[in-house]
């Protein structure tokens, strides 16, 4: 008769420390934009606004490509764009009951900030 032990069944025996999987985390991204909006006489900040950010992607053999990213101001009116590239770039501003806002910027911080502010549309009679 053969007695065997096995050492990973073995309590006396320490465990081998498990290991998470690793995640990238880069505490420093390439480009990210950051875009206030403010909308009033009071500038407050504007909540769930549209934010379209549009850039041309040019490629050498290819034909250029026109991007376009969108997201949304949280409750500060602050909207992020990660990965944004530098160079010239169309930013458009959509929110419920203020007048649209579109200008070109050149971007050429990788951590700008840009600062938008919204107007009251006129008045119908």
């Amino acid at each position: 008769m053969v007695v065997c032990q096995v050492a990973a069944q073995n309590p006396s025996s320490s465990a081998p420390e498990s290991k998470a999987p690793a995640q990238k985390i880069n505490p420093d991204p390439i480009s990210r934009i950051t875009i206030e909006v403010t909308g009033g006489e009071k500038d407050s900040p504007v909540e769930n606004a549209s934010v379209y950010f549009k850039y041309i992607e040019e490629h050498k053999i290819k034909k250029n490509k026109t991007m376009e990213l969108n997201v949304k101001t949280n409750r500060d009116g602050v909207a992020h764009v990660p990965d944004a590239p530098l160079g010239r770039v169309l930013i458009q501003v959509l929110a419920e009951g203020w007048k649209s806002y579109g200008r070109w910027f050149d971007i050429t911080d990788p951590k700008q900030t840009i600062k938008v502010h919204l107007e009251r549309p006129p008045k119908w009679y």
